[in-house]
């Protein structure tokens, strides 16, 4: 069966929308049907209450007037006073009869008995001749008393009636708020968990494209790119999905371009160095000071050109990760000569000094990478050193890690530079005003080659006036990562 789902975002909030209110328009018709229920009780009693209280002291008016009717009537023998007595004594009913028609069976007897009295005072009254008058006015007496009784009886009932209703209300209200209680209760965990599907239905598709905008941020478009969810998420996600396939593209495009370029320098570059040290060998004849002076210039600059290609080839193939790390044993003194070795001839010219501490340590890791690393940081320093400044280096063995740290004595890294130093081809502002130029991909290879060791590499402040980069790294690459291995670079800046 296929899943059910919203196809877009905004049906999907109206539908959720819809689920969360549906628990509340549930709580408030049930609140709603009890309250009205309660409130026709409760008008109910108020208005039999009220209608009984009423019939009850009419009763009592009543038969005060029936009482003095039937005495006048007795005294004088005016007809007049007859009829007047019979339209009270059938007011005397219609009242009655009123009570009669919401009473209990109790009070239902008690206004039958009430009956049975009020018609006997009514034959009483009509039938009795004027000359015996006198002496039934004693037993009239007892009738009205006895009808005046009755009807207390038939208000006490009729209160015991309300008090009863108005318990029965209030028990009934009880219950309702129970109910009410218990319908809350339920409804709070549908509530909640139309809340974390919601939640889970909109935030996880949101995550999801969040992380991949991330990832791509950061140049890491190696990672596939699924969202799950509304139509419209999936449909974003599907562009993402393509921007970063075209990333990758572009990437390819770029790093073929690299490789087929340097590629292409190397072969004529190594004629040129080849040819000049045959010049300074003496091959073609002995060369005079001058020339010798112009050879070792080319000379100088066919292994710095030669070393800008080796960057750019080790960044291509890094970056296409068609390669991984070769590691052996060696010691780190030779890698740091041989680097030196190597910038000896722009050392001279430019007049710097150098302030070497390494410690003898023997590493295993990759010999080629870490002398890449090592010119890299010389040559940044060199380029940025003033003329007769001081290029620190030192190395030394802290527990299982290898610390490295190059400084140079020149202006420093700007802060608004620090976040760009190690993208690829960013040579920054500083570099524009110096006599020695770059690729930009030094820094990059270096925190690249750093990284695939499970090193860091980081930005110190405070212990040299110049730019001081550190390294730490584990000496020994088994413990610290594995061949092939190519964790997420990682950099700090710190205040030493």
């Amino acid at each position: 069966m296929q899943r059910l789902r919203p196809k877009s975002l905004s049906g999907l909030m109206v539908f959720g929308l819809g689920l969360l209110a549906l628990p509340l328009l549930v709580a408030i018709v049930t609140a709603a049907l009890q309250i009205r229920t309660l409130a026709t009780a409760g008008q109910r009693i108020v208005i039999e209450g009220v209608t009984a209280a009423r019939a009850s002291q009419q009763l009592y008016s009543e038969i005060a007037s029936l009482e003095r009717t039937a005495r006048l009537y007795d005294v004088l023998n005016d007809p007049k006073l007859l009829e007047s007595y019979e339209q009270e004594d059938q007011a005397f009913t219609a009242t009655r009869a009123k009570l009669y028609g919401n009473a209990t069976p109790e009070t239902r007897q008690t206004l039958a008995q009430v009956a049975t009295v009020q018609h006997g005072i009514r034959v009483a009254v009509l039938t009795t001749p004027a000359s015996t008058a006198a002496a039934d006015t004693a037993a009239l007496t007892r009738q009205f008393s006895t009808l005046s009784s009755l009807v207390d009886k038939v208000a006490e009932l009729g209160n015991q009636q309300i008090d009863t209703e108005v318990a029965a209300l209030r028990h009934q209200t009880d219950r309702a708020r129970e109910r009410l209680f218990w319908v809350s209760a339920g409804l709070l965990p549908v509530t909640l968990f139309e809340i974390i599907t919601l939640t889970f239905m909109v935030g996880r598709p949101l995550r999801q494209i969040d992380r991949a905008i991330n990832e791509i941020g950061h140049g890491s478009i190696g990672n596939p790119i699924t969202v799950k969810g509304p139509h419209d998420l999936e449909r974003l996600g599907a562009q993402l999905e393509w921007l970063r396939l075209r990333l990758v593209e572009v990437a390819q495009e770029r790093n073929r371009f690299l490789r087929h370029m340097s590629h292409e320098l190397k072969t004529p570059l190594a004629n040129i160095r080849e040819g000049t040290e045959l010049l300074m060998d003496g091959a073609v004849g002995e060369l005079d000071p001058a020339q010798r002076e112009v050879t070792a210039i080319l000379r100088e600059n066919g292994i710095k050109l030669q070393r800008m290609i080796e960057n750019l080839l080790s960044f291509s193939a890094w970056q296409t990760s068609s390669v991984g790390l070769e590691s052996s044993e060696f010691r780190l003194r030779p890698v740091v000569k041989q680097v030196l070795e190597n910038q000896q001839l722009t050392l001279l010219s430019q007049r710097v000094r150098l302030d070497v501490q390494v410690e003898d340590v023997t590493l295993v890791a990759d010999r080629g990478k870490i002398r890449l690393i090592l010119e890299n940081l010389v040559s940044n320093a060199v380029k940025y050193s003033p003329k007769g400044g001081t290029i620190h280096i030192k190395a030394a063995n802290a527990g299982n890690s290898l610390i490295i740290d190059v400084a140079d004595n020149g202006p420093g890294i700007p802060k608004e530079d620090r976040d760009h130093v190690f993208e690829a081809f960013y040579t920054g502002r500083a570099a524009k005003s110096t006599a020695v130029k770059g690729t930009g991909i030094g820094l990059s290879v270096v925190l690249e080659f750093v990284a695939a060791h499970g090193g860091t590499v980081q930005i110190v402040d405070g212990e040299y006036p110049g730019a001081h980069f550190r390294i730490r790294m584990p000496i020994n690459l088994a413990r610290g990562g594995r061949p092939g291995d190519s964790p997420q670079p990682r950099t700090e800046a710190h205040a030493a």
